[in-house]
């Protein structure tokens, strides 16, 4: 796209000062013709960009002139405002900075970067859901893990409410539900956002290891509560034609197993508890056959002749 050479050649005017139009061709690998009419449009859109003619002569940004947005390439830049649009809703302090960036670009591809700022929208809600708003705490939360402040929590847990003294590291958002990764006298704890009654700083600074990552600690973490998850497997057999249903309704916790020889996939089924299992199956019916634990037998068995009592028709 023309934007994007124009934008790489602005950057590469301005990191270099002085280039010919051969010089520009082999950097954005495109004929010396073409970049030659890019760098005339460059200037006739008003950038100082001018040709000083004879030996030792070029293409120069003069004066010095700048665009604010050194160091990004131009598929970067464009990549920058596509990524940038979808978030532009979310608080007036994204949208003026979605302006400026706009502004700092030349006139001849400030339509291109705009169209592609707003190209995308992100609804995270589902057909029938309700707009999933983040819990109120998550603006406060985050100023205080920017600047390094530790906070005083108030979080209610199992029916109880405890208070906490926390440095907080980062906040993850896992398919709407809000987390804080938090440093405590305990070592690295995670809290659910939307059970923190009140988060209130306490004027003191957050420690936070040197070496701490956000992405690796949060994986870790994912690990954890996987491992937890999958503590007993069950072993099913299921149709071919509903395995792929049913892996991708299971997710992590279902893994497809090879044909049996009667039209059927194994399949390994995980959960903490045999009830678990049973009222994740319990749906699909006769589509669906445990072969073991038998404990996941047993209590498919038992919420088949729950229903059967609860939905029997007059005899």
């Amino acid at each position: 796209m023309r934007a994007d050479r124009l934008v790489a050649t602005l950057l590469f005017l301005q990191t270099r000062g002085r280039v010919t139009a051969a010089e520009v061709a082999a950097e954005l690998e495109v004929s010396v013709a073409t970049a030659r009419r890019d760098l005339e449009a460059l200037s006739t859109a008003g950038i100082p960009v001018y040709p000083q003619p004879g030996r030792g002569g070029g293409w120069a940004l003069v004066g010095g002139a700048r665009t604010d947005l050194s160091g990004l390439t131009g598929p970067e830049a464009q990549a920058l405002f596509l990524l940038l649009g979808p978030v532009a809703t979310a608080s007036p302090a994204t949208k003026s900075a979605l302006r400026k960036l706009l502004r700092a670009l030349p006139p001849t591809f400030r339509d291109t970067a705009e169209a592609a700022a707003g190209a995308i929208v992100v609804d995270p809600a589902g057909w029938g859901e309700p707009d999933d708003r983040p819990p109120a705490l998550v603006d406060e939360l985050q100023r205080a893990v920017v600047r390094r402040s530790r906070i005083r929590l108030r979080y209610d847990r199992a029916g109880q409410r405890t208070e906490r003294l926390v440095d907080p590291w980062g906040l993850v958002d896992k398919d709407g539900i809000w987390y804080l990764v938090a440093g405590t006298e305990h070592g690295q704890r995670t809290f659910r956002v939307d059970r923190i009654a009140s988060a209130e700083p306490t004027g003191e600074i957050a420690s936070r290891p040197e070496d701490f990552n956000l992405s690796t600690a949060w994986s870790e973490v994912v690990e954890e509560v996987e491992r937890q998850r999958s503590s007993l497997a069950a072993t099913v057999l299921i149709t071919a034609e509903l395995a792929p249903v049913l892996r991708k309704q299971q997710g992590r916790h279902c893994v497809l197993g090879g044909p049996t020889g009667d039209g059927r996939v194994r399949a390994t089924v995980t959960a903490p508890t045999a009830l678990m299992i049973a009222q994740q199956l319990a749906g699909w019916g006769a589509a669906v056959e445990v072969v073991e634990p038998e404990s996941v037998r047993v209590e498919l068995a038992r919420l088949g002749a729950e229903l059967v009592t609860r939905y029997r028709t007059g005899e």
